[in-house]
């Protein structure tokens, strides 16, 4: 996730990546006090009128903003690698996005896990102590995403010698909903052999999700020859609004059908049920949807820049990074608390994002790492 403000006067694109990353604190703050999915610590509340909020937005998000930022990597690629040339991009792309991985794996991802033993556990070793038992040295954590992003730029950079992106014309809104309902089904059919939360290990791949990482990076390069981003117009924007509020009104038909036909909630995450098929294709309908319409929407009133915007763009991947520290921190200063988690979230919340952004604005002041994220 380097800057992308350098490659074209496009602000809004860092502008949205700003959002994303917002996203990402706060689906992981989320994660600690619903329990909806894996997180270093985790304190599942036990109000129903808050889970149901906190689930659907876990949801929502896991519905586009991953695939959002393999797509916007994707369309900056392609002129980073004809500006630079492979070798000089290869090298780049393994210092900017290899050496922090490494460093992730092999220093963040055990002290992450050493302050939930250290503090959550209350078993009170030194660090020394605790890494004297450590196994997990391939552990990437958040930072899959860095490491699927490397590999599809490296099998681009080698597929790009002998393959030539097509001219296609910026797809409308009946286009765009049809790869959608076509990536649902290929989602399904994925997940009938790995389902969502099903991991890769020790790389942390969640295989269920892949199809959409992988078209969305493909659109992302087709869309930078092609110039998607400036020609999606703003009917097609305002008729995807429309599409994911309809979709987010559909979403208690889930909670419907589970609750009246009594079905394992796994069989809406994978497996050969229709289900599956039926939350494939409503995730990817969404998720579609509402990044279409942020792109639009950010074109024509995000497209603005100042020097706070830009510092905060400037962190965002070192936001990315720290974030856990920062979310593992301060879930583990309230856990004594005696309130239901889902007051917990509402508590740190607000200082989980603002704290990520503290810490990535002055890690991206230290002279060798700034270099380098």
């Amino acid at each position: 996730m380097p800057s992308l403000s350098g490659e074209k006067k496009l602000f809004y694109i860092d502008n949205i990546r700003i959002l994303l990353t917002v996203l990402v604190i706060l689906h992981h703050t989320v994660i600690t006090y619903s329990g909806t999915g894996g997180w270093y610590y985790i304190e599942s509340s036990s109000i129903k009128a808050a889970i149901m909020p906190m689930l659907l937005f876990v949801c929502i998000n896991q519905s586009f903003f991953m695939g959002f930022f393999f797509l916007l990597a994707a369309y900056f690629t392609v002129g980073s690698l004809e500006r630079k040339g492979p070798r000089k991009f290869i090298a780049d792309r393994l210092l900017r996005l290899g050496v922090p991985l490494l460093f992730y794996s092999i220093v963040l991802s055990p002290l992450y896990s050493y302050l939930v033993y250290y503090f959550a556990q209350e078993h009170h070793i030194s660090i020394l102590q605790y890494l004297g038992g450590y196994h997990s040295w391939v552990s990437f954590g958040v930072m899959w995403f860095v490491a699927a992003l490397l590999d599809f730029t490296l099998i681009y950079v080698a597929g790009s010698r002998f393959f030539k992106t097509p001219y296609v014309q910026v797809p409308g809104t009946g286009v765009i909903l049809i790869f959608a309902l076509v990536l649902g089904v290929f989602s399904f059919l994925t997940r009938i052999i790995f389902p969502v939360g099903w991991e890769l290990e020790p790389v942390g791949f969640q295989l269920g999700h892949f199809p959409q990482y992988i078209a969305l990076f493909i659109v992302g390069i087709v869309a930078f020859r092609n110039n998607w981003f400036e020609q999606l117009s703003d009917r097609t924007g305002k008729q995807l609004t429309w599409s994911a509020c309809i979709c987010l009104l559909c979403f208690p038909v889930f909670i419907l059908i589970r609750n009246k036909l009594q079905v394992p909630a796994e069989w809406f995450s994978g497996g050969f049920h229709w289900e599956s098929l039926l939350y494939a294709v409503w995730e990817q309908w969404i998720g579609i949807s509402i990044l279409t319409a942020l792109l639009v929407h950010g074109r024509k009133f995000w497209n603005g820049k100042s020097n706070r915007l830009r510092g905060l763009s400037r962190s965002a991947f070192a936001v990315y990074i720290f974030h856990p520290l920062v979310v593992i921190s301060l879930s583990m200063a309230v856990r004594n608390l005696a309130i239901d988690p889902a007051y917990k979230f509402l508590l740190i919340a607000p200082f989980t994002v603002a704290g990520s952004f503290l810490l990535g604005a002055l890690i991206v002041r230290i002279p060798l790492v700034k270099r380098i994220i």
